[in-house]
């Protein structure tokens, strides 16, 4: 039988898996003007890489959330970092820039035009979450919650999983199903 090889079985295969190091990235541009880099987070316990967009209406959603977590956590070691690899109008650096500002993030907001980041995580939709421990080994991969509208979720699964990694203990569910809007890759 021969296999056709075509960008989503390509990144399925690539995909990374609990345990896997985490991709390392740098020199890649935030709404703040300063390059970013994996590195400048070392004293960070757990980083979570969180790739999300403008233009979703599921990760414009989660956008609050992801202030607040980053509110709860930052005291105890806990980073987010949201990455956009898209490259439409509305998802480019100086729209990032807008909406970072109106929505008041407190965690960096990092451009990746070249989509390698996305490709290196294997990031599917926004948002997609991929939690690095503190030997940045991939610890968490998926969903944020399991509900778009705040007000109905019944499962906190990225939140579950940082208590539990803060706890030196494995998080009970380590891979949940993202949902969002498909990430926008061009090759």
């Amino acid at each position: 039988m021969v296999r056709k090889w075509t960008l989503a079985t390509a990144l399925a295969v690539a995909a990374l898996q609990i345990g896997d190091a985490a991709p390392d990235w740098s020199g890649i541009i935030g709404t703040d003007g300063r390059q970013h880099s994996l590195s400048d987070y070392k004293g960070a316990k757990l980083i979570a890489v969180v790739f999300t967009c403008n233009h979703c209406p599921v990760a414009v959603a989660y956008e609050d959330r992801l202030v607040a977590l980053q509110k709860d956590y930052k005291s105890k070691g806990v980073q987010v970092i949201a990455v956009n690899v898209n490259n439409l109008p509305a998802d480019r650096l100086e729209p990032m820039k807008n909406r970072a500002r109106e929505k008041g993030f407190n965690f960096p907001y990092i451009y990746d035009p070249t989509q390698k980041m996305g490709h290196d995580y294997g990031a599917k939709v926004t948002p997609h979450v991929f939690v690095l421990d503190q030997k940045r080994k991939i610890a968490y991969i998926g969903a944020i919650d399991d509900n778009m509208n705040a007000d109905k979720v019944e499962k906190h699964y990225l939140r579950d999983a940082i208590d539990l990694l803060l706890a030196n203990k494995e998080p009970k569910t380590a891979v949940t199903k993202p949902f969002g809007c498909s990430v926008k890759y061009e090759n």
